[in-house]
């Protein structure tokens, strides 16, 4: 059985372009377009990550190239209005820079995404040092598994939880869809047996269709992400 990848260390990207707090305008931006990414995390000290630098922050600066904003656009823009003008990675980031360590789930890397409304986390150390990025993309990874892993490791979560005999239990995997079909003697085990398996990386539904030894049908659908 494959292991599932439950880590970001096993979906990010190691080799990660990065600029130092000192690195002028012109420079940033030859650096995303040079690696076709539209943020970069500023380095600072031995690879310290102290924020990241984005097209958004980039922008303001032809935006207000030919105008300056009145006085009522200053006070509701003031971030912008300082970008305008920044010239340095370190003037121009927004910091500090949410991060997310190599060891952290997938799950609570998509949760950190989702509350900071970012598209890609800079991975790093206990020290804060840079290691790699992950962004939303490396996290949908695990929905390319095949229909056939997904099934290898259901097959061995179910059999884990029914320790009970399991008669004729099978598992059917077709697009990430689960379904389990057969006879069981305690359906109540099949609400937890629903958490475990759409649990598993890369299942995006999962159903029941099991009977116990007095022939009673039931049909358990999976429960909607938990939040």
């Amino acid at each position: 059985m494959q292991n599932t990848p439950h880590l970001v260390s096993d979906v990010m990207t190691g080799t990660v372009a990065a600029v130092d707090r000192e690195a002028r305008f012109k420079e940033i931006v030859e650096t995303m377009e040079r690696w076709q990414v539209s943020a970069l995390p500023v380095l600072a000290g031995e690879g310290r990550v102290v924020g990241v630098v984005s097209e958004a922050d980039l922008l303001p600066k032809e935006e207000f190239r030919e105008s300056d904003p009145d006085r009522l656009e200053q006070l509701r823009r003031l971030d912008d209005v300082r970008r305008a003008g920044a010239l340095t990675a370190g003037e121009l980031m927004t910091g500090p820079a949410l991060t997310v360590r190599a060891n952290a789930t997938l799950s609570q890397a998509a949760r950190t995404m989702a509350r900071g409304s970012v598209k890609r986390l800079p991975v790093v150390d206990g020290q804060g040092v840079l290691q790699g990025i992950v962004s939303r993309a490396d996290l949908l990874k695990v929905f390319l598994r095949s229909d056939e892993d997904l099934a290898e490791e259901v097959r061995y979560v179910v059999g884990e939880l029914f320790t009970a005999p399991v008669k004729d239990l099978r598992v059917t995997v077709v697009d990430g869809a689960v379904t389990l079909s057969g006879r069981v003697r305690d359906t109540s085990l099949i609400p937890v047996a629903a958490r475990l398996v759409r649990a598993v990386e890369g299942v995006v539904d999962v159903e029941f269709d099991v009977t116990v030894p007095t022939a009673a049908r039931t049909r358990t659908p999976m429960a909607g992400p938990q939040r």
